[in-house]
């Protein structure tokens, strides 16, 4: 069987999970079976196809895996943002039509990918400034002590980090293909440390300087990890030293611990995730609440969860409705998941991303150019810890962070993001298994 074919096969299971989780939400709520669900599982399958023609016609040797991992995300999102809020659903699946257009715009206005590379500075600079905006008055707006996002009044809501990631990804492969080697064999030696010449490091460092500057003035902590972890998994394939990134992980615990002692959003979540269940930090403003409840919902779920659309995640007899877990359908989702699902059931969602994220590096590794090595490994990179932030948190394995869990939690500008970045990943996967003539 073809790639392209295994891609389309692969397909049809993420159409059955529509179809199968609305019928589960229908009977949950009515306790009857309706055709509907049938019709959601086509047109998803139908949305889908247009995505695999697209793919089909200009990627023909691009990884036949990428795609199909992200549709099974992509269903049971919508699946469990109807389940939190139909209204929010119709929502998403619009933004995941939207995001499919501008998939298919992307793989066809960058059939040559590596023209990026001449605009790099531009990219960087307009990067930044997508990050700077949530500071803008009129425009930006706070929740939760943090600047998120940009509200433009009657039309939208949208978060700039999430486009500046990977605008921030191809300048640094680009600025490291062409310094790589200097980087990792013209620096000195200290102490058995290999220090780099500051004359080609000194770049990165003012524009990963600003980038995490303008992240501490939003108070974003969870994209400034996503950031620093993707600038350290791109220096160390590109130079191949460990010395940089125990550097940079030092240089980070450093930052860290300031943050957490000195800047009060910061601080507060260190407490909250430190002592969640502490009666006074639970009622504290910017407290635990929303952590503790998330930690008790996981708990309930057990092996095999509560039953899907079961677990109680609303207040009884408040009006409007108050969700017993703040969020649900954004940071807490995962919790939500674990719940109804269980300990298998959230491993299951895990699996998937660990697959999409193994598929992203083989993608890597199997790239002919050096452009193309670090600018997968960096979409795969941040993708890969944007996972780890939003779950580490919901588990309490860090603190919790304001993120979005890829593909699946609630919002427009992270489906819309990542879309790009798969067709980017795809892009360079055609290139990467074109055979050689």
């Amino acid at each position: 069987m073809s790639a392209r074919n295994r891609e389309l096969v692969a397909l049809i299971p993420a159409s059955l999970l529509v179809t199968a989780g609305f019928a589960g939400v229908f009977i949950q709520r009515s306790n009857a079976l309706s055709n509907i669900s049938l019709t959601y599982g086509a047109i998803f399958l139908g949305l889908c196809l247009i995505g695999h023609i697209v793919i089909r016609m200009t990627l023909p040797n691009a990884d036949p895996y990428l795609f199909p991992l992200v549709a099974a995300l992509a269903s049971f999102g919508i699946v469990m943002i109807y389940r939190i809020n139909p209204t929010l659903a119709r929502q998403q699946a619009q933004w995941f039509v939207l995001g499919l257009v501008l998939f298919a715009v992307t793989i066809i206005a960058f059939r040559d990918y590596r023209k990026l590379e001449r605009y790099r500075y531009t990219i960087v600079l307009i990067s930044l400034g997508l990050l700077i905006l949530p500071r803008l008055p009129g425009i930006g707006y706070q929740a939760n002590g943090a600047y998120l996002g940009v509200r433009i009044p009657g039309l939208f809501v949208f978060q700039p980090a999430e486009f500046a990631k990977i605008g921030l990804v191809i300048f640094l492969a680009s600025y490291l293909r062409d310094t790589r080697q200097v980087l990792a064999t013209g620096g000195r030696r200290i102490l058995g440390v290999t220090i780099p010449p500051i004359k080609h490091f000194g770049p990165i460092i003012v524009i990963w300087g600003l980038a995490m500057g303008i992240m501490v003035l939003l108070s974003d902590m969870g994209s400034s990890l996503m950031f620093y972890g993707g600038l350290l998994a791109i220096l160390y394939v590109a130079t191949g030293r460990l010395s940089f990134v125990v550097i940079g992980l030092l240089a980070f615990a450093l930052g860290a611990w300031y943050l957490g002692t000195h800047i009060p959003h910061v601080h507060a979540r260190v407490t909250d995730w430190l002592h969640p269940f502490d009666p006074r930090v639970y009622k504290a403003t910017l407290g635990s609440y929303q952590v503790a409840n998330g930690v008790f919902a996981q708990a309930a779920g057990g092996m095999f969860g509560q039953g899907f659309g079961q677990a109680v995640i609303t207040i009884p007899a408040t009006h409007p409705v108050q969700y017993l877990i703040p969020a649900p359908q954004t940071d807490m989702i995962y919790a939500i998941i674990t719940a109804e699902l269980g300990l298998f059931g959230a491993a299951a969602v895990l699996i998937v991303y660990l697959l999409f994220i193994a598929r992203g590096f083989k993608t890597a590794v199997l790239s002919r150019d050096s452009f193309s090595t670090l600018l997968a490994t960096g979409l795969t990179a941040v993708f890969a810890i944007q996972v780890f932030v939003i779950v580490g948190g919901v588990t309490r394995v860090i603190p919790l962070t304001g993120v979005t869990l890829p593909f699946i939690s609630y919002g427009g500008s992270s489906i819309i993001a990542n879309f790009v970045l798969l067709a980017l990943l795809l892009l360079i996967s055609d290139r990467a298994r074109r055979p050689v003539r």
